[in-house]
C-alpha cells in the first residue's frame, strides 16, 4: 500500500478533469457534487469552458480555493491563433485560473515550426500573467525527436506547463513520452512545470510518474510544477486514505 504522505502529495498534484463531450449543466453539478472535498484540495478542477461559471460559483459556495483550468484549441489543435486568443480572453473573463492550449502539432509535424512559434507567443501573450499548459498530445507524434521538438518550442514561447495529451486520441501519456519530456524540461534554463494527462487511471501509474519526475527534474513533485490529469484516480485515493 503506498504510504499516507505520497497519497496526501498525489491528491495535492491532481488536476480533476472533466471533459465529457455532450455533458449538460446538470451532468457537472453532479460530478462537482461527487469531487467536492474542502478540507483534501486537488491542484486544480478543469472543465470545458461552458462550465466555467457553474463550477466557479460551486467552488465560491463552499468556500473551495481549488484553481480552475479551462481548454481551448482543443482537442484538435487545428483552430486559428486569432479564434484560440478569443477563446482565451473569454475563459479568463468567465474566472479560468488557468488555461490548457493544445499545440498545432499536425503544423509540427508538416515541419512548420514557424507556425507553432507563432501560436505559441500569440496564446501565451493572450493568457497575461495566467497560467499557461502546452499540450503536445504526444501520442500523435511519431519520432521521440518530435516530442523533443514540441517539449522545446512549448518551453521557447513561455509555457508554464508542457502537458501530454488531451486525452482524446487513442495514445495517451506513456513513460516514454514522460522521460523525454521530463529530459528536455530538466534542461531548460528556468522552471517548467509537467502535466502527465490522459491514460493515467491508476495510484501506481501516478506514483511512477511522480518518481520519474523527481529523479529526473532532481526536485519535489508539488502543485506549482508537478500535474496529474485525472479523476478516476480520487476514488482509490481517498478509499486507502485514512481520515
Amino acid at each position: 500500500m503506498t504510504n499516507q504522505l505520497k497519497l496526501q502529495q498525489l491528491l495535492k498534484l491532481l488536476d480533476l478533469t472533466r471533459l465529457t463531450d455532450n455533458d449538460t449543466s446538470a451532468d457537472m453539478a453532479d460530478w462537482l457534487a461527487a469531487h467536492m472535498l474542502p478540507a483534501q484540495l486537488p491542484a486544480a478542477f478543469c472543465v470545458y469552458p461552458a462550465f466555467l461559471t457553474q463550477c466557479r460559483e460551486r467552488l465560491q459556495q463552499l468556500g473551495v480555493q481549488s484553481r480552475l483550468a479551462t481548454v481551448v484549441n482543443f482537442p484538435s489543435g487545428n483552430c486559428a491563433a486569432d479564434m484560440v486568443v478569443q477563446e482565451i480572453q473569454q475563459a479568463l473573463m468567465l474566472g479560468a485560473d488557468e488555461i490548457d492550449c493544445v499545440l498545432p502539432y499536425q503544423a509540427l509535424l508538416a515541419g512548420d515550426t514557424g507556425r507553432v512559434k507563432s501560436f505559441l507567443y500569440d496564446v501565451r501573450e493572450a493568457c497575461g500573467a495566467h497560467c499557461l499548459k502546452i499540450i503536445i498530445e504526444s501520442g500523435e507524434l511519431v519520432t521521440p525527436q518530435q516530442i523533443i521538438k514540441a517539449t522545446e518550442l512549448a518551453i521557447e514561447c513561455g509555457a508554464d506547463f508542457v502537458k501530454s495529451s488531451t486525452g482524446k486520441v487513442p495514445v495517451g501519456v506513456t513513460m516514454e513520452a514522460a522521460r523525454i519530456m521530463l529530459t528536455v524540461i530538466a534542461a531548460a534554463k528556468k522552471p517548467v512545470g509537467f502535466k502527465a494527462s490522459g491514460g493515467v487511471r491508476t495510484l501506481a501509474q501516478a506514483v511512477e510518474l511522480v518518481a520519474m519526475y523527481e529523479e529526473i527534474t532532481g526536485r519535489l513533485a508539488q502543485p506549482e510544477l508537478m500535474r496529474i490529469g485525472a479523476s478516476v484516480l480520487l476514488a482509490e485515493l481517498m478509499a486507502q486514505l485514512t481520515p
